[in-house]
Order: structure tokens, then C-alpha cells, then sequence
């Protein structure tokens, strides 16, 4: 079996190079650091990049050498050395992070095949919570009481953002909102709010980016619309005829007056399916100004009782030729949750394991840094044809991780690459253990 060609900067290597030259440029807030902040955060990049189960594992099997060969890493600091650093790390200054492996992205040419319709991006959003605890708190921590018992629960979510495209399994995620009490208040945060600044700031970062906004149906309101047209975002939005009964009412009338258009067919499984869409319809009453376009699916079985019903509303014209394409990304709303937060929590990533939880950021900040080990994971799986072949060999990426970590702790190398070909190759015997460093 050769070795697939790879792009360089698209590669492990060039990634985690790209990921230091990154960190190396974010301010370290002490002022005689005995182990530099880049050598910190790049450690705790390694450990969520080797998918180690905990700090503590990550701790008791480190040696410096494959992580100063494969990782630039100078020196790496304890478990305690870690999380104190990183506790006082504004979790904002790794944003610039995210920006750069995706623009990598961009000069390899590798996004161009996530387009979706007419040079637009599918953006998936959704919250999610990764910590909870009635003991383990700190200062950014949500509070929640128990009504009955008085009992104070504290946790961390956020809202995740990630491109998708329903013909691809992967999903290129971008920097994430924490939803955390914000400096100076005493009132917890909440999923809006932390949306409202994720647009803002997704725009700010990507200002030329084309963008249709994916989500469920509590986010089709009228303030969160006009926040989505404000950012000059597009979007597809579940609605659901509980929460729209005006809108629903005003469906009932465009088929009255024959202005509704019906698309018939099968699916490859062979149930038959119908795509209904009415153009030109207010939102609801109190914003009768937000003019929408209303779309709708509705799948039957052998049996003929429905088996799929979604239906959505977007500001983008809906025609013959487009609606059975919109059907599909809406539906790629699900990917945010299945190959996102399903995959960090199910697939290695022990996104739900407390790494540590500090004072001030540290929770936070372990979250930031796990997301940005999935981009350059997801990077490698969508453009690395190296990394694909591996997975490949591998079988699952359980077995993947398994094995890189494995073949790290037990064997020298001097790249990525090189780690990479001995786990294709099964060439193991050929690679020289690594010398016992004390460090």
C-alpha cells in the first residue's frame, strides 16, 4: 500500500504548526512565566488532539520527546502548572485560533466543496451544556435553584457553530459562545443572548463569508430573524404550527387561494415524499413586517402514515428547482448535534469529562480548546488524504485514537506524517522506542 500524497498545510503537522505559531501570538498574562503560555496551551491541545481520557492520564504517561518533535512543545508543565495557567486565559484570545485553521481551509480550496446554493455556507447552531455539578462551581458558572429543595446546581453550555453540508459527513466547526455569566453581572446568561453575540461575531470574523443560518424551531421569533437579516445572514428555521398559529393560519388561506405548490417523489428507500411551499407569508402577527417563505416536508411509509413531517421558514425564494435542495439542508440541522456535540461526547473527545474546572475560565477554556482539536481533526478528515486512509485502515475512529495514542506513548518519531505511515503500514517493529526523559 504507498502512502497517499498529502497538502502540507492541510496536514497534522502543518496544522499543529499553524495552531502554535497561533498561540504563540496570545499575551501571556504573567510576568515572569517559568513555562511559557504557548507551551501550555499547545499541551492542552495535545492531550484533547491524542483524545487522552483525562489530565491525569495525560500526565502520568507524558514524556517530552514525540511532544516537543511532533507538537513544538519546549516544556510541558504538570497537571497543577496546567490548570493554573490556564484559568486566568480569556477564552476570547483563542478565537483568533479557530480563524486561522479555517483560512487555511480557504487557501487549500478544501471549503469549496461544502457549498451549498448560489457561494452559501449551511451554518448550524445549537446550544449544548458540557458540565453540571451541585458542588464544583465557579465564577462564570450558570446557577439554577431547586424550587423544592433550595438547592443550587451550577454548569457550563454554549452555543456551537459549525458548516455543514448534508452530502458530507464532516463539519467544520467554528469558535463557539460560551453561555456564562458576563463580566460584572450577577444574572445568569442565557442561549439568546449567547446566539445574538455568536452572529455578531461569526460575521465580524468572516465578513464576506455567504451564510444561511440553520436551526430549530424556537429560533424562528422575530428579534432572532431580524438579528440573523441584520448580520446580512440568510436562514431556514423550523417552525411548527404550535408556536405559529398565525402563520399556519395564513398557510390555510394560500391553499385556499391555490398559491401553495406541491413536489411529489421517492425516496432511495422508495417512500413516497411531498415538498409543499408557499412563498410571501407574514411571520406572525406581531411582525407581520417579516416577510417569510414557507416550506414543508412530509414522507409516508409502505403503509402510508407518515413517517418524516418538518416544516420551515427561510427568506430565500422557493422554486421547482431549489426546494427539494432546501429540504436537504434544513434537515443538515442535525448535524451540529450528531457529528458535533454527539461525536465530542461519544466518540473519544470526553467533552462531558471535567479536565479540570478552575476558579475563573479554566472550564471554559478546555472546552475552546477540545472544539479547535475537532476542527483540525475534521480539517484532516475532509482534506488529509493520509489521515482518511488511516481512518480507513482503522476502521472507526475509536480504533483510530486508540491506536495514535498507543503508537505516541510507545514509539519515537519525528512527525506526524511519520506516525501516521507506521499505523498504515503496521511498520511498528521498524520505529525505536523512545528514550526515558525525566522531566
Amino acid at each position: 500500500m504507498s502512502t497517499p500524497k498529502t497538502r502540507e498545510a492541510l496536514s497534522a503537522d502543518g496544522l499543529i504548526s499553524l495552531v502554535g505559531q497561533s498561540f504563540s501570538r496570545i499575551k501571556d498574562h504573567r510576568p515572569q512565566p517559568a513555562i511559557a503560555l504557548s507551551d501550555v496551551l499547545m499541551s492542552a491541545f495535545a492531550m484533547f488532539s491524542l483524545k487522552d481520557p483525562s489530565l491525569l492520564a495525560f500526565d502520568e504517561r507524558r514524556h517530552e520527546g514525540n511532544l516537543r518533535r511532533l507538537y513544538g512543545i519546549i516544556r510541558v508543565p504538570s497537571d497543577t502548572r496546567m490548570r493554573e495557567t490556564l484559568d486566568p486565559v480569556d477564552p476570547e484570545t483563542l478565537r483568533p485560533v479557530f480563524g486561522d485553521v479555517f483560512r487555511a481551509l480557504q487557501r487549500g480550496k478544501a471549503l469549496e466543496q461544502l457549498v451549498f446554493l448560489d457561494g452559501h455556507f449551511l451554518l448550524a447552531m445549537d446550544a449544548t451544556g458540557y458540565f453540571s455539578s451541585t458542588e464544583v462551581h465557579c465564577d462564570s458558572c450558570l446557577e439554577k435553584v431547586n424550587s423544592t429543595t433550595g438547592e443550587i446546581s451550577y454548569s457550563h453550555q454554549m452555543v456551537g457553530v459549525a458548516i455543514v453540508h448534508p452530502g458530507f459527513r464532516e463539519v467544520i466547526p467554528l469558535a463557539p459562545e460560551p453561555i456564562i455569566k458576563q463580566d460584572g453581572s450577577s444574572k445568569n446568561d442565557c442561549e439568546r443572548n449567547a446566539t445574538k453575540r455568536l452572529l455578531r461575531k461569526t460575521r465580524a470574523e468572516h465578513p464576506k463569508m455567504k451564510f444561511i443560518v440553520i436551526e430549530d424551531g424556537l429560533a424562528s421569533n422575530g428579534p432572532h430573524i431580524e438579528e440573523i437579516l441584520a448580520n446580512n445572514m440568510s436562514f431556514i428555521l423550523g417552525a411548527k404550527p404550535g408556536d405559529h398559529k398565525y402563520l399556519f393560519e395564513q398557510l390555510v388561506k394560500a391553499f385556499e387561494d391555490d398559491r401553495a405548490v406541491i413536489v411529489a417523489g421517492r425516496t432511495d428507500k422508495g417512500n413516497a415524499f411531498e415538498v409543499c411551499f408557499v412563498n410571501q407569508v407574514p411571520l406572525n402577527e406581531s411582525h407581520q413586517h417579516l416577510i417569510v417563505n414557507f416550506l414543508q416536508y412530509t414522507e409516508h411509509g409502505p403503509d402510508g402514515k407518515v413517517v418524516r413531517h418538518f416544516s420551515w421558514v427561510t427568506d430565500i425564494a422557493i422554486t421547482l428547482d431549489n426546494a427539494e435542495l432546501l429540504v436537504r439542508g434544513a434537515r443538515g440541522r442535525w448535524k451540529i448535534e450528531n457529528e458535533t456535540f454527539n461525536t465530542l461526547k461519544n466518540q473519544g473527545y470526553q467533552f462531558e469529562h471535567n479536565f479540570g474546572h478552575g476558579k475563573q475560565n479554566l472550564s471554559v477554556v478546555f472546552a475552546m480548546l477540545m472544539m479547535l482539536a475537532f476542527l483540525v481533526d475534521q480539517t484532516q478528515q475532509l482534506a488529509c488524504k493520509l489521515f482518511q486512509a488511516v481512518w480507513e485502515k482503522c476502521g472507526s475512529k475509536r480504533a483510530l485514537w486508540e491506536q495514535l495514542r498507543s503508537h505516541f506513548w510507545h514509539f519515537k518519531f519525528d512527525s506526524m506524517r511519520h506516525l501516521y505511515e507506521v499505523m498504515l503500514h503496521d511498520a511498528a517493529k521498524e520505529v525505536p522506542a523512545p528514550a526515558i526523559e525525566k522531566g
